[in-house]
């Protein structure tokens, strides 16, 4: 029985160090990854602005191949709009709506998640030259967490990098196959 209530005032203690410490942390998060890929810049920005070819790099959009996909408008410009809806978990269910194209230099997306969890997100990859036949491409994924939420932003980089990181690298496989 000691042992139950010491554990029951440890989680306890937790949560509201937890709570506490969300006070304090900032709503905002930012995550920023970029890669170099072997193409020129006007190739690799033709190709990341249509949000159909993030089936073939996007570590989210690949994780389930079954998914519920669903467009409206014309792909790479404003405006268009992507929707998913999965059965796994991890997936779930939302839409990016390309919100501003820059020919050559950006794309900026809204992201609207509705399942597992409601919440707004904001991508933007940016080409840059980075030599003869090289480009430099920077994918940044922003949002804002709410209390007590925000406590996640201390991990965001973390959670977020990786699965950018994984999708540059499977980007620039895709593309310098071609």
């Amino acid at each position: 029985m000691k042992v139950i209530k010491v554990l029951l005032i440890a989680i306890i203690a937790i949560i509201a160090i937890s709570l506490v410490l969300a006070i304090f942390i900032t709503k905002d998060y930012s995550v920023t990854r970029e890669i170099v890929i072997n193409k020129p810049k006007q190739q690799v920005f033709d190709y990341v602005k249509l949000l159909k070819n993030q089936a073939y790099y996007h570590k989210w959009v690949m994780m389930d191949p079954n998914a519920k996909m669903e467009y409206k408008g014309t792909d790479g410009t404003v405006g268009y709009i992507s929707t998913w809806d999965s059965q796994i978990k991890d997936v779930g269910k939302g839409e990016q709506e390309i919100k501003s194209v820059v020919d050559g230099q950006s794309i900026d997306c809204d992201v609207r998640f509705i399942k597992p969890f409601e919440g707004n997100a904001h991508t933007t990859m940016i080409t840059e030259a980075a030599g003869d036949n090289q480009t430099k491409i920077k994918w940044t994924f922003s949002g804002v967490s709410n209390y007590p939420m925000n406590i996640m932003n201390l991990f965001m980089n973390k959670m977020l990098g990786g699965d950018l990181h994984t999708s540059l690298v499977k980007l620039k496989e895709v593309l310098e196959k071609q």
